[in-house]
C-alpha cells in the first residue's frame, strides 16, 4: 500500500493541534476551577473577617529569602538593660517581662478575685468502655461588685484503674467540648460557636451534627491509657471568638471596665482574647487543686494554634503548672515575630484585633521596634519544661520561626544548669529534640494528631512521672 506523505503530515499536524487545544482547554479548565477556588475562599474570608481588607493577604510572605535581616533582644539581658548571668537574676527579672507581653501583646491580666462556685452536673464511671471517670462541671464566676454570673463548663475523662491522684493535660478546645469526642454524654456548649455549615452549625449555636467533629486531635483514650486526665473547656465560654465578643466574655464582670489593686490600673478593655482564654486555664487549675483524684502540682497545659499561645502565656504568668506544650501556635506564639513570615503582626491584629491588647497592632510592619520577641516567652517558662511543635507544610505558622525561638531561649535554661546543646540543629521531618526544650517537626500541615500526642506522653512521662523513662 503506498503512503500519501502529504496525508502523513497533515494528520501529524490536525493531531498536535488536537493535543494542543486540549491542553489549553485541560489549563483553561485548570485556572477556571482555581478562580472559582479562589473566589470561594475570598468570599469565606469576607465573612469571616467583614472588618478586614483583602489586600491583607497580599503581605503574606512564605520565601525564606525573603525573610529580613532582624537581631533579637538578647534573652539573657533584663528589661532595665542589665546582663543576667544566673538564674537568681533571671527570676529576678521575670515580673518585669511578663508586665513587658501584657503592655506590648496581651494585655494586663486583672488582678481581682471574682467569686467562683463549682458545681459537678454530671459523673459516669463507664466511660471509654469503663476505662475513664468522665465528669462535667459548672464553673459560675461572679464578680464581687456587680450581680452579673458568667458560666462555663469543664469537661474532665480521669483513669478508672489509678487509686491515687493522676497528672493530667489542661487545655481549651475550639468547637465546644461535645467535638472532642463521640460520647454521647457530653453536653452541647449553650454560647456562641462559629458558624460551620459542613458540620451542621447553621446559626451560630452547637448541635449534635458536630458531635465527635475534632477526634483526631484528642485520642482522650490513649491518654487514659498512659495514665493521664485529660481536663477541657470550650474557649468561647471565656471569650467569644469574633471581633464583637468582648460584652459576652469574662470581661464583663469586672465591672466599670477597670480593675483596681494596691499597684495598679488595670484597663479591662485593653485585655485581649488570649489573655481572657489563658486566665481561664489558671481558673481550670483552681478546681483541679481541689480535686483529690488529681494531682494539680503534675499539670501540663496543651494548645493547638491559638490556643497554643494561650497555653505559653497561661504558663509562663502561672508558674503552678509544671510544663506546657504549644503546638503550631505560629505568630504570637511560639514562632518569632521579627522573622515576618508567614502571619505577621500586620495580619493577625488585622485578622484578629480582639486577641490583644490595641497597641500591639503599633508593631505591624515594624517588628524590629517591638521590645520583646517570643523566645522570651518561651524562656519565662524556664526551669519548667516546655514543648514547641511544628508542621513541616504549615508555613502560616513559620515552622522555623518556632524552632529558632525554642532555640535562642536556651541560654535561659542553661542558667539552671540544663542541658539544651541539641537545639543547635533543626531536625529533620518527623524528628524530634527531647530535653527540657522540646521540639518536632511533624509531616504535614496544621493539625494536632496522634504523632504529636506519642511525643507529648513521653514528655510527660519523662518530666512528671519518672526521669528514667527520658530518650
Amino acid at each position: 500500500m503506498e503512503i500519501n506523505e502529504e496525508y502523513v503530515m497533515k494528520s501529524k499536524k490536525i493531531t498536535w493541534i488536537g493535543i494542543g487545544l486540549f491542553t489549553v482547554l485541560m489549563y483553561l479548565m485548570g485556572v477556571f476551577s482555581g478562580v472559582v477556588d479562589a473566589a470561594k475562599e475570598l468570599w469565606k474570608f469576607h465573612q469571616d473577617f467583614p472588618h478586614a481588607s483583602i489586600s491583607i493577604l497580599l503581605d503574606i510572605n512564605q520565601n525564606e529569602e525573603k525573610v529580613p535581616a532582624y537581631e533579637l533582644p538578647p534573652v539573657l539581658r533584663s528589661v532595665a538593660g542589665k546582663p543576667m548571668t544566673s538564674a537568681e537574676q533571671w527570676q529576678n527579672n521575670q515580673q518585669d517581662l511578663l508586665a513587658q507581653f501584657a503592655k506590648h501583646i496581651y494585655g494586663q491580666t486583672p488582678s481581682k478575685q471574682l467569686l467562683v462556685t463549682s458545681r459537678v452536673i454530671e459523673s459516669s464511671k463507664q466511660a471509654f468502655n469503663d476505662k475513664a471517670l468522665r465528669q462535667q462541671v459548672t464553673l459560675t464566676f461572679q464578680g464581687q461588685s456587680n450581680s452579673l454570673e458568667h458560666k462555663i463548663t469543664m469537661l474532665i475523662y480521669r483513669p478508672n484503674n489509678i487509686s491515687g491522684p493522676v497528672p493530667a493535660f489542661l487545655g481549651l478546645n475550639f468547637r465546644g467540648n461535645h467535638t472532642i469526642t463521640s460520647d454521647p454524654a457530653v453536653l452541647l456548649t449553650q454560647n456562641w460557636v462559629k458558624k460551620d455549615v459542613e458540620h451542621g452549625v447553621l446559626s451560630n449555636q452547637a448541635t449534635d451534627a458536630n458531635r465527635g467533629q475534632r477526634v483526631r486531635r484528642y485520642p482522650i483514650e490513649m491518654i487514659i491509657d498512659r495514665g493521664y486526665a485529660f481536663v477541657t473547656a470550650y474557649y468561647g465560654d471565656f471569650y467569644p471568638d469574633h471581633i464583637n465578643g468582648q460584652p459576652n466574655s469574662i470581661h464583663s464582670l469586672f465591672s466599670d471596665d477597670i480593675s483596681k489593686d494596691a499597684t495598679n490600673d488595670v484597663n479591662i478593655a485593653k485585655w485581649g482574647a488570649i489573655g481572657a482564654w489563658s486566665w481561664g486555664m489558671s481558673r481550670m487549675l483552681d478546681y483541679l487543686e481541689l480535686d483529690e483524684s488529681i494531682d494539680a502540682s503534675r499539670v501540663v497545659t496543651i494548645g493547638h494554634s491559638r490556643l497554643g499561645k494561650a497555653s505559653l502565656w497561661s504558663a509562663a504568668q502561672d508558674q503552678r503548672f509544671a510544663a506546657a506544650i504549644s503546638n503550631n501556635s505560629g505568630s504570637v506564639g511560639a514562632a518569632l515575630s521579627r522573622r515576618q513570615f508567614g502571619e505577621t503582626v500586620k495580619i493577625i491584629t488585622t485578622m484578629f484585633p480582639h486577641w490583644f491588647t490595641p497597641e500591639f497592632k503599633n508593631y505591624a510592619e515594624q517588628e524590629d521596634k517591638l521590645p520583646i520577641d517570643q523566645h522570651q516567652l518561651i524562656a519565662l517558662l524556664a526551669p519548667r519544661p516546655v514543648y514547641v511543635a511544628s508542621g513541616s507544610k504549615d508555613h502560616w505558622a513559620d515552622p522555623r520561626g518556632e524552632f529558632l525561638a525554642a532555640s535562642a531561649a536556651a541560654p535561659v535554661y542553661q542558667l539552671f544548669g540544663m542541658d539544651t546543646d541539641k537545639l543547635s540543629t533543626m531536625p529533620d521531618v518527623g524528628e524530634a529534640i527531647t530535653g527540657p526544650i522540646s521540639y518536632h517537626l511533624r509531616d504535614g500541615k496544621h493539625d494536632m494528631l496522634t504523632f504529636d500526642w506519642n511525643h507529648y506522653l513521653n514528655f510527660a512521662d519523662c518530666h512528671l512521672v519518672e526521669k528514667s523513662v527520658c530518650q
